[in-house]
């Protein structure tokens, strides 16, 4: 009797710690979720989209995507008339090494500086091209949950050079 009392009570004790494991393992991928967003900016001398990890967790970027007038490229090159030495971008496909965004930290997607008598001209024309845009980010947490995030860039096609100056979004 007493051999199979102290069965049933380690048979228990078991199942109660894989329950415990299985609920730990539940709180870790909550807890340790990462937040994506992208992040406009467009400032005196310089525009830039970032993507931002504002969680807690590694966020594995696995595609972006570039639209524009309805056809998609994993290159922001394809999407722009400008020369691609002109502004820094980067590029993640299925093709190359995924991208890992720590928590707190961001990617650069494109960013120009401006400099010389010229940069107002350039600077409408580099707002004029990444407003018909839209940017689809597909990524990851390290318990491969996925999840996606959009934005059109509409935003710069706002009204007002004096609107423009220090602003972030």
């Amino acid at each position: 009797m007493i051999v199979v009392i102290s069965s049933l009570i380690s048979l228990f004790t078991l199942l109660a710690a894989f329950y415990q494991l299985r609920l730990q393992r539940i709180h870790n991928e909550r807890s340790l979720r990462p937040l994506g967003q992208i992040i406009f900016s467009d400032r005196e001398a310089e525009i830039f989209v970032q993507t931002r990890n504002n969680g807690v967790g590694p966020m594995i970027i696995d595609k972006v995507t570039f639209t524009k007038d309805g056809v998609s490229s994993t290159n922001i090159e394809d999407c722009l008339d400008l020369d691609p030495r002109s502004y820094m971008h980067d590029i993640v496909s299925a093709e190359s090494v995924q991208k890992v965004i720590l928590p707190g930290s961001f990617m650069e997607i494109f960013k120009t500086i401006f400099d010389g008598h010229t940069a107002e001209k350039e600077r409408d024309n580099v707002i004029g091209q990444l407003a018909p845009l839209a940017l689809k980010v597909n990524y990851r947490d390290m318990y491969d949950n996925k999840f996606i995030i959009e934005r059109s860039f509409e935003w710069f096609a706002r009204h007002g050079c004096e609107k423009r100056s220090l602003q972030t979004v």
